[in-house]
């Protein structure tokens, strides 16, 4: 076993398929069929099931692929000494809300990524959760809490949450709301108590904060993006009672990493700062 055939375990997991993982490594599809079979042989165990096509790690692999992901930290480490860089090195991958990303975190990235010049961040921005058990991110920014995970979990803070009307509007002003399947979030608990036709219906909040802005459409925002909508004298604004939880997880091997631990710290500023956006 050598570390090439290492990387051939995550890129089949990434890419659920010994073709597009030959594709990404730049080797035979036969020799990662070889590879992982020699695998499995030393270690007695099973790494993947086929499924619909696809190639699914099994628990066995998983627990493989957590030791794989920290000697591929380590590994990249190694590689920058000889840069010269100071301080932590490493490659995150933050998963979260387009809205989270554009409005909380980007902002304040340019500061942090130059303090650290040995850090490098990935931004998957998405209205999908990542499979966070397949090691699609490193950490993951959540607006409702997990039911479960092998994943550490820790609670950000809470975000308040206004409710935008227009003060004067031709007729009756639609309302914003989001799909069926956030049912659950306290934005929508609240706008089932408005005596106004649905309208509009989506996850995407810039869309639902470019029709308060017009004056024509009632919905809920969270503080992050509200801005000078607040100041706003055409539209009547409510606090709501209810505040939403934002939640960070992070991938157990990575919680002693040191270029993690610089990361999660700068999340956590993030959220303390959010009231000032």
């Amino acid at each position: 076993m050598n570390w090439d055939d290492l990387r051939i375990i995550a890129a089949v997991r990434d890419e659920g398929t010994y073709a597009s993982a030959s594709a990404r490594l730049r080797i035979d599809e036969t020799t990662v069929g070889r590879r992982l079979s020699r695998i499995e042989r030393a270690l007695g165990l099973r790494l993947f099931e086929a499924a619909d096509g696809v190639r699914r790690p099994t628990r066995q692999c998983e627990a493989v692929l957590a030791h794989v992901e920290a000697m591929a930290a380590h590994a990249a480490e190694i590689d920058r000494l000889s840069e010269g860089v100071e301080g932590p090195v490493g490659r995150l991958r933050i998963a979260s809300t387009n809205t989270v990303a554009e409005q909380v975190l980007s902002p304040r990235a340019s500061d942090f990524l130059r303090a650290n010049p040995g850090l490098m961040l990935q931004f998957l921005t998405s209205s999908e959760n990542v499979k966070f058990s397949r090691w699609e991110a490193d950490l993951a920014i959540r607006l409702r809490k997990p039911d479960k995970g092998d994943f550490a979990i820790s609670r950000l803070g809470d975000i308040k949450l206004y409710y935008f009307e227009p003060v004067a509007s031709d007729g009756e002003p639609m309302l914003c709301t989001y799909p069926d399947e956030l049912g659950a979030i306290p934005e929508m608990q609240f706008l089932r108590t408005r005596k106004i036709r649905v309208r509009c219906v989506t996850d995407n909040v810039r869309v639902i904060r470019n029709l308060i802005r017009a004056h024509q459409a009632a919905g809920v925002l969270p503080e992050y993006s509200c801005g000078d909508l607040l100041a706003d004298r055409g539209l009547r604004v409510t606090l709501l009672p209810k505040r939403r939880d934002v939640w960070l997880l992070v991938q157990n091997h990575l919680k002693r990493d040191a270029a993690t631990r610089v990361t999660i710290d700068w999340v956590r500023h993030c959220f303390k700062d959010v009231p000032q956006v």
